[in-house]
């Protein structure tokens, strides 16, 4: 049988401490909430114990940050689609930010299994006042264990309402975006980087923003090709092609540490999830 999980997750604001409600339906859990950095700023780990969507699976996480809170959600390991013969696996994310709330959403890596038919759906609503940090870094196949992604597909959303919207179809039959100089250039692995913002900035911080993200990017297309630009004046995007995971990776996390100091000035000492 399939599963069918759902969580929910609802950041609060008790004096000066952030706190974390939730609730579960199904194979979804949260790790009891941390505080590396103080009560204001809560850190939680989702956990998925199956390890991994099969056919006609689906995970559905909402979460909901209060005006003023602060918290940040990544994951112990990758969310992984495996083969699929029939039905796709389904992961839906729904974040909404009340005025002047900040959320990070730092999962590690999301991995298509040669064959799998996947959906990957992120949706966002920001408040004025309130910021989105986050990244996605989607890599197609397991190239280090011989597994090329050489069948299946992955459709891929994600939506900042009013702001932004990013759709595609990573199919592996489709050689010109997966090879070609103005797809994927033969890279399997692409990071994105996101800061986005419910108020407009004005140019002064976002060319600030913009330098911030850009000091850690390699000079020229090597050895990752990689670019950062603002689409419009409330989001900022960091782009990574690579071979690898890791390599995209480390640089996804130096822009988020770079924007997370330049943006808030708050440290961006790696979270320790990220180190197990």
């Amino acid at each position: 049988m399939p599963w069918d999980a759902h969580l929910h997750l609802h950041y609060q604001r008790r004096g000066d401490t952030t706190v974390a409600h939730h609730r579960h339906h199904g194979p979804l859990r949260l790790f009891h909430s941390l505080y590396p950095e103080g009560p204001g700023i809560c850190h939680n780990v989702i956990v998925h114990p199956p390890g991994g969507l099969v056919e006609g699976d689906t995970l559905h996480v909402a979460v909901q940050a209060d005006a003023g809170t602060h918290g940040l959600v990544s994951t112990p390991g990758a969310t992984r689609f495996y083969r699929s013969d029939g039905e796709p696996a389904t992961q839906r994310v729904h974040i909404r930010l009340e005025p002047g709330a900040r959320l990070e959403w730092v999962p590690l890596e999301t991995i298509a299994y040669p064959g799998c038919q996947a959906r990957n759906a992120l949706d966002v609503q920001l408040a004025a006042g309130s910021e989105w940090l986050a990244w996605d870094v989607t890599a197609l196949g397991l190239p280090g264990s011989g597994q090329p992604f050489d069948r299946g597909c992955l459709h891929q959303r994600l939506c900042i309402e009013g702001h932004w919207l990013e759709q595609g179809r990573l199919d592996a039959a489709d050689a010109r975006l997966l090879d070609s100089p103005v797809g994927l250039g033969g890279h399997r692995c692409l990071g994105t980087l996101v800061l986005a913002s419910g108020t407009p900035w004005s140019r002064e911080r976002r060319e600030r923003l913009l330098d911030a993200v850009r000091a850690v990017l390699p000079d020229g297309l090597n050895p990752l090709p990689a670019g950062a630009t603002c689409p419009n004046d409330h989001v900022l995007v960091l782009r990574v092609l690579g071979p690898l995971v890791e390599p995209v990776m480390a640089l996804v996390q130096q822009g988020w540490s770079a924007l997370r100091q330049a943006a808030w000035g708050l440290p961006g000492q790696p979270v320790r999830i990220w180190r197990v």
